[in-house]
């Protein structure tokens, strides 16, 4: 199996979410509360499949950053918790939902819900957290951080929609993936990030920054996470190392090396995307090719690019212990293919 190495030349060993994790702490365990609480149904499979995925060891970095990004300007209520907690049952459900879509048969280590209940169950089951998410929106009272969260719930799913749309396509262009991992990632990033400030009465120019800084974290996390499915460790992807190539997903290194490529090349591209040649042995050329080209260095490269946009976005904001943290996020999403 292939291995990305940073192509700085160096491990990061000190970019962590620590901070992060040490700042939230004791709103993140009143979140991890209210999960547990609105998971809860007569319904008996509804609880099953909703604590199978959410226990299943996940960052929960989503609700942490919108718990920062409340902190960060001062506030001192209640309602970030229930939008923290809406954050996390909307990324849940948009797992139970992609895994149906992708046909996915592990994530984090575990067999998939519609592996245990079936593709149905999870597709309600997603359903169901959804409805909880917005019900707790509604809680909260903000129509703003109801638009916010709302509009990134549609934005989610016609990502979804773009994505099966331009499943096995190897002509898919570079801005034509971004606009999907721009919908189906970075939409919910940017909306945690927002709502904080929102709830705490900020400016809408810091808003604005918060906004900036959660759309490039997530475009930067989506593209590392391209780069270690041929690479990686299943730890570090949550699911297995190779995935995306057997499913026949055109993620921006297979964009790469595709369009660089030789007309052999390209004609084993068509055959493992295209006609569902993708075995181990396929998987091994796969990587092969794309270091060959720069595909996968260069996806990291444009990672890096979109976290320096995060980054900046923050710049003029005031210097916090909040403010740090969020930084470090930047540094431990890349740092993941070291």
């Amino acid at each position: 199996m292939g291995v990305v190495l940073n192509i700085e030349g160096g491990k990061r060993d000190a970019a962590t979410i620590k901070a992060l994790v040490d700042l939230t702490a004791q709103d993140m365990a009143r979140v991890n509360e209210l999960i547990l609480s609105k998971a809860g149904s007569d319904v008996e499979m509804i609880p099953e499949i909703a604590n199978h995925l959410i226990s299943s060891g996940g960052k929960r970095l989503r609700p942490m950053v919108t718990l920062a990004a409340a902190q960060m300007f001062g506030y001192a209520g209640e309602s970030h918790v229930k939008l923290a907690t809406s954050v996390e049952f909307m990324h849940t459900a948009t797992l139970l939902h992609d895994d149906v879509v992708d046909e996915s048969g592990m994530r984090r280590g575990k067999k998939t819900a519609r592996m245990i209940w079936g593709n149905q169950a999870s597709v309600l089951v997603g359903d169901f957290l959804l409805g909880q998410a917005f019900r707790m929106m509604v809680d909260v009272g903000s129509l703003d951080a109801l638009d916010i969260l709302s509009t990134a719930a549609s934005i989610i799913a016609e990502g979804e929609v773009m994505q099966l749309a331009a499943a096995k396509n190897l002509e898919t262009t570079e801005d034509e993936h971004f606009a999907v991992i721009k919908a189906k990632t970075a939409a919910l990033f940017s909306a945690a990030a927002e709502v904080g400030p929102v709830i705490a009465g900020a400016s809408r120019t810091d808003r604005a920054a918060l906004r900036s800084y959660g759309m490039n974290l997530g475009l930067a996390f989506q593209l590392i996470d391209d780069a270690l499915d041929y690479g990686g460790s299943s730890s570090d992807l949550g699911k297995n190392v190779g995935d995306d190539f057997r499913e026949g997903k055109v993620t921006l290194p297979v964009i790469l090396a595709y369009r660089r490529g030789t007309p052999a090349e390209r004609g084993f591209w068509k055959k493992a995307i295209e006609e569902n040649a993708a075995d181990d042995a396929g998987l091994e050329k796969a990587i092969g090719l794309m270091t060959r080209h720069g595909a996968i260095a260069d996806t990291i490269g444009r990672a890096r690019h979109f976290g320096e946009i995060a980054r900046d976005a923050l710049a003029p904001l005031e210097s916090t212990p909040q403010k740090a943290a969020l930084i470090d996020v930047i540094d431990f999403c890349i740092s993941r293919v070291s």
